[in-house]
């Protein structure tokens, strides 16, 4: 089963499942959302905000494929960019952080470890770009797919919660940590391969 992760760009939005690529529900506030759906211009909108992001900013998400078939994406950007990023009880996200907005895995290939390879993608990205940390909303009551990230994955794949709440806590990833603890991974496997194979070896390619 091949694995291809690749950003998000106007060329592969149409990959994403069809209620996420018309939602505006991060990229718009609350009345102009509303106003977006009733005219069912939300495609469009769509496909603007990430045109303008991708233009003055960069790079704004992943879509992971299996076998060449899209199977889960996630979005995020400075919240100066997401509207929607005012309107939680836990705001503000920190000045140093950029926000991951929504992450979604096709139920059919949920429980493969996907959504942990979005966010390495994601960290990789924002490392390589001097970015200190990302902050997410997490859904505390979580029950079926939505705009908003569980906070169980959340928690899962590394951040930790910095502003409590019953419904919508604020959590954080610090990317050194995440940076960290991969070196140290790495050299504790270097070690341990090191010990089962003393012979010198060719190095892999």
């Amino acid at each position: 089963m091949g694995r291809r992760l690749a950003n998000i760009t106007l060329d592969n939005l149409n990959d994403l499942p069809r209620r996420c690529r018309q939602c505006v529900f991060w990229e718009l506030d609350p009345v102009n959302r509303e106003r977006t759906e009733q005219s069912g211009n939300s495609a469009i909108e769509k496909e603007s905000w990430i045109s303008a992001t991708l233009l003055d900013w960069g790079s704004c998400g992943k879509i992971v494929y299996v076998d060449d078939v899209p199977a889960g994406y996630l979005l995020y950007a400075p919240p100066a960019y997401v509207p929607r990023a005012t309107a939680f009880p836990t705001s503000p996200v920190s000045a140093d952080a950029v926000l991951l907005m929504t992450a979604h895995v096709v139920p059919e290939f949920s429980g493969g470890g996907l959504g942990r390879v979005l966010v390495q993608g994601m960290v990789k990205d924002l490392t390589r770009r001097g970015i200190k940390a990302v902050e997410a909303f997490g859904d505390a009551r979580w029950e079926k797919p939505q705009c908003i990230v569980p906070s169980d994955y959340l928690l899962a794949v590394g951040f930790k919660t910095v502003r409590s709440h019953p419904h919508y806590p604020r959590l954080r990833l610090e990317l050194k940590n995440v940076l960290s603890w991969r070196e140290d991974m790495e050299a504790a496997l270097e070690r341990l391969l090191g010990s089962m194979h003393p012979e010198p070896a060719l190095r892999p390619v």
